[in-house]
């Protein structure tokens, strides 16, 4: 896959704005941008030193297109390890397509989606984690996934994988020598050692799997779903949450019969509420569709908020009854979810009322969302659920799929080598479980790939990067 032509592409994002950059990378970057740059002070770019900045002109002949300025970073000193060049242009849409179609016509090729960081990868300037966490750091949205992908793309996870298969390739070499001298039935390998080496490997990939718990709602925010009956003020705390009239509210029972979803940061976690429509008997069959969708949306769920109507609930003995049975079915059909329960319009209960209620259902939240009572210390619970110990204390956190796979494959292999040990099975069996760990770990950094893993992984990039 290792291209040698040279590359350009918009860097920043597409549209008019006051500043754009476009990118030039390969071996003619710097002779091709001279070819067309003018510079006031009369220097040519290809005798200028890596990482300096030029003022002058893009020209086509004697036509000026703009006054730029041009950075040089030369190979292999640069991010994609090769010549690059990044010309930053007034940010008129105009101005940016004529210097892309005037080098596009002198030399270079438009870059496909992530090919800056793909040649970064191939040329050796960062390994196959540490492009994908630029892609999470680009797209991270809150602050903990900002986190994460800063932690990864600066190596801290694939250190760790380079460190265990390095190790795991040592033992793996000495019992290869051992099997070519079989008949004289020697060891090379200290199987004491090689088994305190499988038991650290073996906790240092169950916890990196264990992470990756945490690390999928972080990155991809935590759904959190807003369920009761009609008109008890779920759309209410949809938009006290957002601080903005996201759900239309109305008096009219069945006011919202879809889902509707979005997303806020609660001490740097992204957390995606769902405010789903009332359950209740109806014979609407537009309504009924939006009742069957909140239960799908409860299943998928990683939180559910259990909306009641305070007074309500105290305007009759059976209308508490049936709340303690509602909260009941709903928390032994989801066992591993936390599930809180809210009691709505609070500032209309009396502290009797609120006696009342206590003493039928235990830990109960009071708010009234029309109001916005209740509702950041609502915030402060939600943020409690989250195992953000982990990022404080900036340990690695798994949150790409692709990194889960092949860890749980590489200890399934590593938990038969150690079957193979136990048991005292023959080393050339062991030796092909051992060869599997290893590529599994290989897949991790990049150390095993193919084109089609690297066309899937750079796919998911923006042109430009």
């Amino acid at each position: 896959m290792i291209q040698n032509d040279t590359i350009i592409a918009l860097a920043t994002p597409s549209g008019a704005g006051a500043i754009a950059v476009i990118r030039i990378s390969g071996p003619e970057a710097i002779a091709i941008a001279s070819e067309h740059f003018e510079s006031v002070s009369g220097k040519k770019l290809g005798n200028q030193k890596s990482h300096t900045i030029h003022l002058g002109y893009i020209k086509e002949g004697a036509n000026t297109l703009d006054q730029v300025l041009v950075s040089i970073f030369k190979d292999p000193h640069s991010y994609t390890g090769e010549d690059v060049i990044e010309i930053s242009c007034h940010g008129s849409s105009y101005i940016q397509q004529q210097i892309i179609q005037l080098f596009l016509r002198n030399g270079c090729r438009t870059a496909t989606a992530g090919e800056f960081t793909l040649r970064a990868f191939l040329n050796g300037k960062m390994d196959l984690s540490q492009a994908e966490a630029v892609a999470d750091l680009i797209s991270s949205d809150n602050a903990a996934s900002h986190q994460i992908a800063v932690q990864q793309m600066r190596g801290g996870f694939s250190n760790e994988i380079k460190v265990l298969r390095s190790e795991l390739l040592n033992f793996a070499s000495l019992i290869e020598l051992e099997l070519d001298f079989s008949e004289e039935d020697v060891e090379f390998a200290d199987r004491t050692q090689f088994k305190e080496l499988l038991k650290r490997i073996q906790k240092v990939l169950q916890g990196l799997i264990d992470s990756f718990a945490v690390g999928n709602v972080i990155k991809n925010g935590i759904p959190v779903a807003i369920v009761g009956e009609p008109n008890v003020g779920k759309s209410t705390l949809l938009n006290a949450f957002l601080n903005e009239e996201r759900a239309l509210v109305s008096d009219i029972a069945g006011t919202t019969r879809d889902t509707i979803e979005d997303e806020i940061s609660i001490g740097g976690i992204g957390f995606r509420f769902i405010d789903t429509a009332g359950i209740r008997e109806t014979e609407d069959i537009v309504e009924g569709m939006g009742i069957k969708r909140t239960f799908e949306k409860i299943e998928q769920a990683q939180v559910i908020l259990l909306l009641v109507d305070g007074p309500q609930l105290v305007s009759g003995s059976q209308k508490l009854r049936n709340t303690v049975l509602d909260f009941e079915k709903l928390k032994n059909k989801n066992p591993q979810k936390p599930l809180l329960l809210l009691i709505n319009k609070a500032d209309m209960l009396s502290k009797d009322d609120r006696l009342q209620i206590n003493q039928h259902l235990e830990n109960v939240h009071f708010i009234s969302a029309k109001r916005g009572i209740g509702v950041d210390e609502l915030r402060h619970s939600l943020l409690n659920f989250v195992n953000t110990g982990a990022l404080r204390n900036n340990e690695t956190i798994i949150t790409n799929t692709r990194h889960y796979n092949s860890l749980l494959k590489a200890l399934e292999e590593i938990e038969k080598v150690q079957f193979s040990m136990k048991e005292n099975i023959s080393s050339d069996l062991m030796a092909i479980d051992i060869k599997e760990a290893l590529y599994h770990l290989g897949e991790i950094t990049g150390q095993v790939t193919n084109d089609e893993l690297l066309g899937n992984i750079f796919a998911n990039f923006c042109i430009g990067k």
